[in-house]
């Protein structure tokens, strides 16, 4: 299904890599010009290059989402280059600091970074970026959030718990700005072999399963076996699959669909 994005603008935090730059590349391939911004800008200019093959403008910004001043910056520089803000995915997130997967628990810093960039960052991008979007009465937000919102983690309960926060404010965000014709909603991926995963798959083959489980497994394996045995539809999702639905959520066929965070994990989770 072709959406129609001709004209829009987007903004992508966490634009770098993994689910992000999926984002990009299927907004810009909708019509969509983006706005890569990420703390890795040589991945952002590596995306924006991507988007630019397809046709569509790009820039790629650093950002730091848990500092206002460089929230305001960038805000700036995509208005300067664009002269609007159509769209705005928040997609920056983390797992822990440092080689968080050698914790059995996570530490304090874990947990403050954890809220600072994956709560605290989405809060504080959103509002800078509807300022100018209550100023025009129109616009789109999606916030990725993770099927990790929806049940506990024995293992990684700082980031299930910032993601539930994650779902929780959209809600209150979509009635903030509804009057304002603003569309707020979530998304909340399933299992996807990223970076980020891989790294998740060196904790769990640690302390979340026994050696039995995991003997002889390699970390592509171990996701594998997870997939098997939890995803209804037994495959794995990709950045692509959550690009589409944050296409059709920032588009106008989704124009009374505000508040809602929605599952794309094969069937893992069913609300």
């Amino acid at each position: 299904m072709m959406i129609d994005l001709s004209d829009k603008v987007a903004v992508v935090t966490g634009g770098a890599s993994g689910i992000g730059r999926g984002i990009c590349l299927v907004l810009a391939e909708q019509g969509a010009d983006v706005a890569v911004t990420d703390m890795n800008l040589a991945g952002s200019q590596s995306v924006a290059d991507d988007v630019a093959a397809t046709g569509r403008q790009s820039v790629a910004i650093q950002v730091d989402v848990t500092d206002r001043a460089s929230i305001q910056d960038m805000v700036s520089q995509v208005l300067q280059r664009f002269g609007t803000i159509d769209i705005l995915v928040n997609d920056a997130g983390i797992v822990g600091v440092g080689e968080w997967w050698e914790r059995e628990r996570p530490s304090d810093d874990d947990w403050s970074q954890v809220f600072a960039v994956n709560v605290r960052g989405v809060v504080m991008v959103s509002e800078a970026v509807s300022e100018h979007m209550i100023e025009r009465q129109s616009g789109k937000i999606v916030n990725i959030a993770s099927i990790a919102a929806r049940q506990g983690s024995p293992d990684l309960p700082h980031y299930s718990t910032s993601k539930a926060a994650v779902a929780s404010w959209t809600q209150s965000n979509a009635a903030q700005l509804a009057r304002h014709n603003i569309n707020v909603n979530a998304i909340c991926p399933g299992l996807l072999w990223t970076p980020m995963w891989q790294a998740i798959a060196r904790k769990r083959s640690r302390y979340g399963a026994t050696d039995s489980d995991i003997e002889g497994l390699s970390g592509r394996e171990l996701f594998d076996q997870v997939i098997e045995e939890t995803i209804p539809m037994g495959r794995e999702q990709t950045p692509d699959d959550v690009g589409r639905l944050a296409a059709f959520l920032v588009s106008e066929d989704a124009r009374n669909i505000t508040g809602q965070a929605i599952n794309v994990d094969g069937g893992r989770r069913m609300n």
